[in-house]
């Protein structure tokens, strides 16, 4: 790797969690990939069927740091 990379690799894993989403959701929109209106179609629905769920009450959320934690005491400390 180039020494470069290797730097911007090593601060991105350093982040926080939700800094690193951020990053990789705007590197990958940034390769321009072909999109697939099918399966575009199908993430949209999803994610309003979740939405509705969430909305009526059918189901719950649960917070970031909860489930953070909950993952550290089943695999130990994450970064």
């Amino acid at each position: 790797m180039v020494a470069i990379t290797s730097k911007i690799l090593d601060d991105a894993l350093s982040l926080p969690v939700e800094e690193r989403v951020i990053l990789v959701e705007g590197l990958l929109n940034s390769l321009n990939l072909p999109l697939q209106p099918d399966i575009e179609c199908k993430w949209q629905q999803e994610a309003e069927r979740r939405l509705s769920q969430i909305e009526s009450g059918e189901v719950a959320t649960v917070p970031f740091e909860d489930v953070m934690a909950k993952i550290r005491g089943q695999h130990g400390a994450i970064a």
